[in-house]
């Protein structure tokens, strides 16, 4: 059985707690740049800028797991409160267990509008569970009511060609992504990866 939802923010909020950042240690300035050289700095630091927000535009962090992109989201999502903006932080699947447990208390109506107008949503970590059947159907609303209107940041490990097959509705994912990439900009994180490096080192048995 779910458990009830935390509360989202009140209108106007603008701080680090209410955003429910995974780690509100994980911000640009202990982000480590130089190990993964290739990575587009330009972009991180204009979006950190927030003015991608001004311009209602989105954003999609792509790359295999421990290459950063979370820590990279909450590090411009607490960009973006510093400057003002009421920012929304969930994992995936916990995004999408708050609203079925709101479809249960009979508050979707009200959770769906303060998902689809908070000025920040970042959805972290697509791709990384399992999903609800009614995950694509759930995606795609909060995309198209934020469409133009918000921005959207969303993390994934898992390459977009996947995506339908992931969510089991390709028509759903294509209309999805035709919004997001419509103003978007696309970060590619890797190919190193942080939890390989800072993982003890496997040796191998003696025969």
């Amino acid at each position: 059985m779910l458990s009830g939802a935390p509360p989202l923010p009140v209108a106007g909020a603008a701080t680090e707690g209410g955003a429910g950042f995974r780690d509100a240690q994980r911000t640009l300035d202990n982000f480590d740049f130089a190990f993964n050289p290739k990575l587009n700095r330009s972009l991180v630091f204009d979006l950190a800028t927030a003015s991608f927000i001004g311009r209602r535009e989105d954003a999609l962090f792509l790359g295999p797991g421990g290459t950063g992109k979370s820590h990279l989201a909450q590090g411009i999502g607490w960009a973006a409160i510093q400057q003002g903006y009421q920012v929304l932080y969930r994992e995936t699947h916990i995004l999408l267990d708050e609203l079925a447990t709101a479809v249960v208390d009979g508050t979707r109506r009200e959770y769906m509008e303060r998902i689809a107008t908070v000025p920040l949503l970042i959805i972290d970590d697509f791709g990384m569970r399992k999903l609800p059947h009614t995950a694509a159907e759930d995606l795609l609303e909060i995309v198209m009511r934020r469409y133009e209107r918000a921005s959207t940041l969303l993390t994934s490990n898992r390459p977009v060609d996947d995506w339908g097959r992931l969510l089991g509705d390709v028509a759903a994912v294509s209309a999805m992504l035709d919004r997001l990439l419509h103003h978007g900009h696309v970060l590619m994180c890797g190919p190193r990866s942080w939890r390989t490096k800072t993982a003890p080192a496997v040796k191998e048995k003696n025969a």
